[in-house]
């Protein structure tokens, strides 16, 4: 008899279910019976320490210390340095296991300088690379295939691996790269863009499930017509038992040799071209006369050289390379003010992954972004918004908090409740198990169903 369940209870620590039947019937479960094999396809994985990398590899390590059986189809690492890593250009395929997780590795090009074409053809030397390796996945008969984007140019492979397989097909976007690349002029033509944005549309609707990370995003999905029952929520996360409010000075003021009464503005990130970075050296020149304030960009891409030759000359400026995870929060802590720029042409279509660390950080954010977006909504509560690539608006912003030590604490107090309710790690990846389980037919209609949300 095949019963559809209605409630999903977990029992504390036993590692048990209740599983209410519509017919009534009570089921008690081993959550060892629930356990999924996921197979996990990316470009970007472990041990990169930021953006995509960072999150798939924190999100297959935590589904397999949960006993989930998880695999993971990827490239080498690579960025944010647009550079292989060391000991990984031979051999170009190989397999590895880290942290629970069977690794799968296959080889990719990777441009010096990295522009529209040239990141089109790096992309699909690995969806080319990575053909035989997935296919071959369909013998261990995956329940899932979670496939993210970027890059799209994977989801083709995802979808057919999991049609193949049996399992179910989940699509994850971290970002709309086709959108984003139009509205910045890396890809142009008319033609061109109807053409690319109905495939996408096309593909999109092949795959049982589409998550993205963000309320203005899931509108974006629906607007590219998918059907709301296959639309899911999936923000990324913080783990704030690593990144929390220090009761003391920062460890890197001494080490920087920063005074206790200098405020601290920090950008820490990836260097890329969609954040409108280039407004941080036009505020530090505005601000070169304010003797207390000293602006810090920590992190590495493509932009470092143009930020490094727009801030020559300047005092109040300076550069760290990206820092060890472990060091995350003294970091973050640093901040008296974080800054999140936001290119005007992708603001609406991203989410920053890096505002959740921010705000666990308990310290306020300026977000340099239109109004009517996601990031200002989430801002507006915690920090303080202005307009894009406006460097007069920046500088009055920073001074604003730098002068008023109530409000920028008021604020960081709310940034800290904002990081716990919205963005607490094991809450966000319980509910993405919640919904696996739902989508496969493991739970069936699952209470904790949130593909509504």
């Amino acid at each position: 008899m095949v019963m559809s369940y209605k409630y999903y209870i977990h029992l504390g620590t036993v590692n048990n279910v209740i599983l209410l039947s519509t017919d009534g019937y009570v089921v008690l479960h081993s959550e060892t019976t629930l356990m999924l094999k996921i197979l996990l396809y990316t470009a970007n994985f472990a041990p990169e320490p930021t953006g995509i990398g960072k999150y798939s590899g924190e999100m297959a390590a935590w589904l397999a210390a949960q006993g989930h059986q998880v695999r993971v189809v990827s490239a080498p690492p690579y960025y944010p340095s647009w550079k292989l890593e060391k000991g990984y250009a031979w051999p170009p395929y190989r397999r590895e296991q880290w942290q629970g997780v069977d690794v799968w590795r296959a080889p990719l090009w990777v441009p010096s300088k990295p522009n529209g074409i040239t990141r089109l053809l790096h992309l699909f030397t690995f969806v080319l690379s990575s053909l035989p390796v997935m296919l071959w996945q369909i013998l261990w008969r995956p329940n899932v295939v979670i496939t993210v984007a970027p890059a799209l140019m994977c989801a083709p492979t995802g979808w057919l691996v999991a049609r193949l397989s049996g399992g179910k097909a989940w699509l994850h976007i971290q970002d709309f790269e086709v959108d984003v690349a139009f509205q910045m002029g890396l890809l142009k033509g008319k033609l061109l863009k109807k053409v690319v944005l109905g495939s996408e549309r096309w593909l999109l609707r092949r795959f049982d499930s589409v998550s993205s990370i963000s309320g203005q995003m899931l509108d974006k999905l629906r607007q590219k017509g998918i059907a709301e029952r296959k639309i899911r929520f999936f923000p990324n996360w913080v783990d704030i038992a690593h990144i929390f409010p220090l009761d003391k000075p920062s460890d890197y003021r001494e080490e920087l040799d920063i005074h206790t009464d200098t405020k601290v503005v920090l950008f820490s990130g990836t260097l890329g071209g969609k954040q409108g970075l280039m407004v941080i050296p036009d505020a530090a020149r505005k601000l070169s006369h304010r003797k207390d304030l000293i602006f810090i960009i920590c992190g590495d891409g493509v932009m470092k050289p143009q930020l490094e030759a727009a801030s020559a000359g300047l005092t109040n400026i300076r550069f760290l390379p990206l820092q060890p995870f472990g060091r995350l929060g003294q970091l973050l802590g640093l901040a008296d003010i974080h800054l999140l720029p936001q290119s005007p042409d992708a603001a609406d279509l991203v989410l920053p992954s890096k505002l959740s660390g921010m705000l666990a950080s308990g310290r306020p954010v300026i977000a340099m972004c239109q109004q009517s977006t996601e990031i200002a909504r989430l801002v507006t509560e915690c920090g303080l918004v202005v307009a894009p690539e406006d460097g007069s608006a920046l500088a009055d912003a920073v001074i604003k908090l730098a002068d008023d030590n109530e409000l920028r604490k008021d604020l960081g107090i709310k940034a800290r409740h904002s990081a716990k309710e919205k963005f607490e790690k094991h809450g966000v990846l319980n509910r993405l198990v919640y919904q696996l389980r739902f989508v496969t037919g493991t739970v069936q209609n699952a209470i904790y169903d949130l593909s509504s949300h």
